[in-house]
């Protein structure tokens, strides 16, 4: 579940906010002033909303003082409205900055873009994938289980690598066709059934107590979490 820490010395506008977000299925952690937000930075935070204007230390301050260790997305919330704010806002380690008072769904839109934007980046980075014993070797276009390499053709490979990039997402048939074959192949869907059943025939061989590849029936296709 994603964790977002939500730092604002305003009570009301806290409990406002982690209610519609919790409704939007967020694991929310608050803190009142940046003290208290120190003591949260131990935990795996996701994104951080962060109020500017807080007694002690402010928000400016706290972003440049976490910044070195905390590289999940901050947007500032404030009702300082200066263009010197906004800039002072990005200048010190903040990724977005809007102002109060603000809508919801605005500050939900801009999570939804930078959580992604974060998910899009660590993707990019990464170049093995590991689930469990299985370990996917991207750029070797390798898969091993332990220390046992399993042998997939490319179109396998490429299939198996547009599911696990994207664990827990379902792919229709018709998607997976048109990613990984293109438009304008010579073939259809069923393609994508067989290539599904050789991949778990291979997997099953090795790892007979794990299921990678779900059926979800009437949709199409996701690679389990693990």
């Amino acid at each position: 579940m994603t964790k977002v820490l939500i730092v604002d010395d305003e009570q009301d506008i806290v409990a406002f906010m982690k209610d519609s977000l919790q409704d939007q299925g967020y694991d929310v952690l608050t803190a009142y002033n940046s003290e208290e937000a120190l003591k949260f930075l131990t935990d795996e935070i996701d994104l951080i909303i962060l109020d500017v204007m807080m007694p002690g230390m402010d928000g400016f301050e706290l972003c440049e003082r976490i910044r070195s260790n905390i590289d999940c997305p901050i947007i500032f919330l404030s009702a300082k409205t200066s263009i010197e704010d906004r800039i002072n806002g990005l200048l010190v380690g903040g990724d977005d900055y809007l102002v109060k008072p603000f809508s919801m769904r605005e500050l939900h839109a801009r999570i939804i873009a930078h959580l992604r934007h974060d998910q899009r980046k660590a993707r990019k980075a990464a170049k093995h994938l590991y689930f469990g014993n299985l370990t996917i070797d991207l750029d070797g276009y390798s898969i091993f289980y332990q220390q046992e390499k399993i042998t997939f053709t490319t179109k396998e490979f490429e299939l198996i690598k547009l599911l696990a990039l994207h664990a827990g997402q379902v792919f229709s048939r018709e998607q997976i066709y048109e990613k990984i074959w293109g438009y304008d192949a010579e073939g259809d869907s069923s393609t994508v059934t067989e290539h599904i059943k050789k991949i778990r025939a291979k997997l099953a061989s090795v790892s007979k107590d794990q299921s990678y590849i779900a059926t979800v029936w009437g949709v199409g296709y996701k690679w389990e979490k693990q």
